[in-house]
Parts: structure tokens; sequence; C-alpha cells
């Protein structure tokens, strides 16, 4: 299964590869637009004053066929005067059983000038690791 379009994360809408390339190592370089569909509850939109929901999402991979690692970098580059979400997600084989994969997931969000952004930051996190899933 292919990671986007994917049935099992309707948000994403679509995917444009900007970039592709092999460098002199041989890891293959991807730079892709994702376009995303955030589905924020209405009191959220209404919380950061946006009624936006269709944003763009820049991402940076990494394929590794002789480490046998991958690693993907994601950065919002919409409502970025609102909310900043910096993903990185790395997969490795499984040090005991290299049939499994194993996803190591970092996520950095920031929501910015309003009070209640811990709570934002938050419900963002909890949306992005249940999506990993």
């Amino acid at each position: 299964m292919r990671k986007y379009p994917n049935p099992m994360n309707p948000s994403v809408l679509g995917v444009d590869v900007l970039q592709r390339r092999v460098d002199g190592r041989g890891r293959l370089h991807s730079l892709r637009l994702l376009s995303t569909e955030w589905g924020l509850p209405s009191l959220v939109r209404a919380i950061l004053g946006t009624s936006r929901t269709l944003t763009y999402i820049r991402e940076h991979s990494v394929v590794d066929p002789v480490e046998k690692k991958m690693e993907l970098c994601s950065t919002n580059i919409t409502l970025t005067n609102l909310v900043s979400v910096n993903e990185r997600l790395v997969y490795t084989p499984h040090p005991e059983n290299p049939e499994m994969t194993v996803l190591t997931q970092e996520a950095i969000i920031t929501v910015k000038g309003i009070s209640l952004g811990s709570y934002l930051e938050s419900l963002m996190a909890n949306t992005i690791s249940s999506n990993a899933k």
C-alpha cells in the first residue's frame, strides 16, 4: 500500500513530486508537496481565527538501501503564522527481527499567539500520533 493517497488517511488529498534524485551514495532523495485537509473542529478554527482547512506540507525523504533506512522530514507551509508542525519519521529494520520495521516518530508543534496554544499543540500531537499507526 502506498503512503498517499491512502484510504487509511483520507486527509491527504494530493501529492506532487517536485524533485527526485539519487546521490553519490545511492540514496534516493525526494521532495514532495502534499495537499492535506486538516479537518480542524470549528471551535479550533474559531480560536485560530481561520476558516481555512486546506493546507500544504513540504516533505523531504531519503531512502538508503544500504543502511535499510528511510527518513521523512515534513513541515507545513500553510498557516505558518498560526502554527508550525515539523515532523520526522525514521523507518529501520527491527534489531532482533529484520522482517519487522521500527518507526521512530518526532514532532515539534508550535501554536503561535493564542492563549490555548498548549491545548491545541496537544490535540495536533495526538492526531499526528494516530496517523502513524
